[in-house]
């Protein structure tokens, strides 16, 4: 798995990276056909200037084949926003292993022919 982590008007620090990577591993551990990930983390300061809190955001882009899923998390923190950020993904990755799973099982029985359980779902003839 290919994982690639930028900063957007923020420097990427050695604790951040850690944290990102451990934070994937689970992610990983879920799906092993993850092609590549792509992590934005960046910083809005928007609000600073009027007294507003900054905003951290934590985005990641995951191919895999024939898909990409896209998460994004904002909070106070970078490092909630990173823990918010994996948690969506892994969500995403699990929804879309079972997805893939479903179709697989679904179509293992089509060959063609009926079954005895197809026969209730065909229309009458007449």
């Amino acid at each position: 798995m290919n994982v690639s982590i930028s900063g957007h008007h923020i420097s990427i620090t050695d604790a951040m990276n850690t944290a990102v990577r451990e934070k994937l591993t689970k992610v990983e551990r879920h799906f092993d056909q993850i092609q590549s990930i792509q992590v934005i983390l960046s910083l809005d300061n928007s609000g600073a200037s009027d007294g507003g809190q900054k905003s951290h955001k934590a985005e990641a882009i995951v191919r895999v084949s024939g898909q990409e899923m896209f998460v994004q998390a904002l909070d106070d923190d970078m490092y909630k926003a990173i823990n918010e950020m994996a948690d969506k993904l892994d969500r995403q990755v699990r929804k879309y292993k079972t997805r893939q799973e479903r179709k697989k099982v679904q179509g293992a029985g089509r060959d063609g022919r009926y079954t005895d359980n197809d026969v209730a779902d065909v229309a009458p003839v007449i």
